[in-house]
């Protein structure tokens, strides 16, 4: 297997969800694994995810967990998650469902650079970059 980059997000006790909503939005198969999982007893927040994946059929692979006990979150300032290319509607429809309940820095329109291009950061404090070109002919 070749290498490969996956963004891994980091939670504060909501990764489920975030998960779950990240799943709705690009399709695919999302595996969860608790704490508990792990180990059953003696564990915090034994329902706390500790490592979550997300693979969908258009290649993308999304990894995130809930931060462990005395580790701080800081949500959406360190990680950005950039998802491109030239299928306007794919794109368009991420767009419209990730900028859903959340604060759009960069409205999704035409850019200087040619490209279609929008920046949200979304209701679990996770910045998104949506960057559509053209076809390739």
């Amino acid at each position: 297997m070749a290498s490969r980059l996956n963004p891994y997000l980091s939670f504060d006790g909501d990764a489920r969800q975030a998960m779950e909503f990240y799943k709705e939005v690009f399709g695919g198969t999302l595996t969860l694994n608790t704490y508990a999982d792990f180990r059953p007893e003696g564990v915090p927040q034994p329902d706390n995810i500790m490592h979550a994946m997300l693979e969908t059929s258009a290649g993308f692979t999304l990894m995130g967990a809930d931060s462990p006990p005395g580790m701080e979150v800081t949500a959406g300032n360190n990680i950005a998650v950039s998802v491109s290319g030239d299928d306007d509607a794919a794109l368009r429809g991420y767009w419209e469902k990730l900028s859903a309940d959340s604060q759009v820095s960069v409205p999704l329109e035409k850019q200087m650079w040619g490209d279609v291009f929008g920046m949200c950061t979304d209701r679990f404090g996770v910045s998104w970059m949506i960057d559509i070109t053209e076809p390739q002919s």
